[in-house]
């Protein structure tokens, strides 16, 4: 399968198309070999418009809003980020499932991410500039937030319900502001739900 070709189509027919504008991002879209990253017997929908299987719990996310969620933090070269090596960032990547860290493992320390298997209740380190999560979350992550630096950004769906909402938050001198983005309907992470509570 040519990957360049189907990686061109990916940004020409999902990404520019929903208003990401920023050709930085576009670009560092052009070169992120997706097919690396997902299981590899399903490699051949890395592209598609499809949320495309990592492991049993964990999932690429739509490139649409992958890109609008990045163009939306606003990512800058040299700022410590979980994400984004191709646009000039220093990135490390936490995950809980170390299935998914190995399949990904070569690609991501190729383009210099760090890679931390930790438990996702919270970042490891502090000072972020940018935190971002590709699967959803079903409450806010104060601990994520509260680990960014005072200007800092996280970009995440929240969602309880058959549709979440894509939000930026902006860590204040004060807390955080927070804004809506669009819908989204990723895969919620699990370990992150709260505990069922009953009240007598």
């Amino acid at each position: 399968m040519d990957f360049q070709t189907a990686r061109k189509a990916m940004v020409d027919s999902q990404v520019r198309v929903n208003d990401v504008t920023d050709r930085s991002l576009q670009a560092a879209l052009m070169t992120v070999p997706r097919e690396t990253l997902c299981a590899p017997d399903r490699a051949f929908a890395a592209y598609a418009d499809a949320e495309v299987p990592v492991t049993a719990t964990r999932r690429l996310m739509l490139p649409r809003d992958l890109s609008k969620l990045l163009m939306a933090a606003a990512p800058r070269p040299l700022e410590r980020a979980l994400v984004l090596a191709e646009m000039g960032l220093d990135v490390t990547l936490q995950d809980s499932d170390a299935e998914a860290l190995a399949l990904s493992k070569a690609t991501l320390e190729t383009a210099g991410v760090t890679l931390v298997e930790a438990a996702l209740d919270r970042p490891q380190g502090e000072g972020w500039d940018l935190i971002v999560s590709e699967a959803a979350v079903p409450v806010r992550p104060d601990a994520w937030l509260d680990a960014l630096k005072v200007g800092g950004r996280a970009v995440l769906v929240e969602r309880t319900g058959p549709v979440g909402k894509a939000m930026l938050h902006v860590r204040t001198e004060d807390g955080w502001s927070r804004r809506q983005l669009f819908d989204a309907t990723p895969p919620v992470l699990e370990e992150l739900r709260p505990e069922p509570a009953f009240n007598l």
